[in-house]
């Protein structure tokens, strides 16, 4: 009896040692509980340097989660800049950007159109082009001064001033070339042709005036080598940012680093591509470029093509 009594009094002991315990573990969790309310409330008071000492101090520094991390940068919306005028970075500028604006000048005769007198043309020749796509016109110019147009060379003659009926063929893409190429430079048309010629004939393919300046034969030059040169000078300074196409490259004689030379151009050559294919590359290419000329010269090598037709060179890129 008295072991029965001795084994409920150690049960009891239990009972109440179990129940002392129990309330330690919850006087601990609360305990707990009461810091991680804390640590909420400094995550929602701090700022996030403040942050980061709260989860140093935890244990948590050293494995940060990518949302907590002090060290990601802020990228404000267009509406968050303070100053709306403020440049975008450099890196979101495009390079041309930076760039004086490209001078690009062309030459008339077989480089973006080619003429024939009317009288001297053959009809089939005429046909042959019309039906294989080619754009023409015909166009009335008045000679002077002895001047006339025969087979797109200009002769002297003589006689007294006449009219001359010229037939016209535009070089394939030729609308689009100049509406492409003015989008990024100034336009300059430069002929060896006489005025009363090329300026009707300007007129005809240029009627939305892409070309902002038009230089005629007087402007060219006479040389020892050549005569009828166009000196790039005359148009601009600088030549870093210049270039000229021309079908005959002894025109850019004096600046032939500066010049695109191209495959002359003819009614017979209905389905040319060298305006869109060819030529507008290039030409996109070099209004990115600082100074066009180093890049024309690996292209090209004109100085060691005029120096193969006994013309000497210079250092063109001093």
């Amino acid at each position: 009896m008295a072991e029965l009594e001795d084994a409920e009094a150690l049960a009891a002991s239990a009972v109440a040692g179990d129940s002392r315990s129990a309330a330690q573990a919850w006087r601990a969790v609360m305990g707990w509980m009461g810091v991680i309310l804390q640590i909420v409330i400094q995550i929602l008071r701090f700022s996030p340097s403040s942050l980061a000492q709260i989860l140093s101090f935890i244990g948590l520094r050293d494995h940060p989660h990518p949302l907590l991390s002090s060290s990601t940068a802020f990228k404000p919306l267009p509406g968050d800049i303070s100053d709306a005028t403020a440049p975008p970075p450099p890196s979101q500028v495009h390079p041309s950007e930076y760039l004086k604006k490209l001078t690009i000048v062309l030459d008339l005769d077989e480089t973006l159109v080619c003429a024939y007198e009317a009288s001297s043309l053959p009809a089939v020749v005429r046909s042959q082009a019309i039906e294989a796509g080619l754009k023409c016109f015909e166009l009335q110019c008045i000679s002077a001064d002895k001047v006339c147009i025969i087979n797109l060379l200009l002769k002297e003659v003589e006689g007294r001033e006449k009219v001359n009926h010229v037939v016209v063929f535009e070089r394939p893409g030729l609308q689009e070339f100049l509406e492409k190429i003015s989008e990024f430079a100034d336009l300059v048309l430069f002929t060896a042709g006489l005025e009363g010629y090329a300026s009707p004939l300007v007129d005809i393919i240029d009627v939305n005036n892409r070309v902002s300046l038009r230089l005629y034969r007087p402007a060219t030059i006479s040389t020892e080598y050549r005569p009828h040169v166009k000196d790039l000078s005359c148009i601009s300074q600088d030549l870093c940012r210049i270039v000229i196409v021309d079908n005959n490259p002894f025109s850019f004689l004096l600046q032939p680093v500066n010049g695109i030379p191209c495959v002359p151009f003819s009614a017979g050559q209905p389905y040319d591509d060298q305006l869109l294919k060819v030529i507008l590359p290039l030409l996109k290419q070099l209004s990115l470029q600082k100074d066009v000329r180093p890049v024309l010269y690996e292209k090209f090598h004109m100085p060691e093509w005029f120096q193969n037709h006994g013309i000497p060179s210079y250092d063109y890129l001093s």
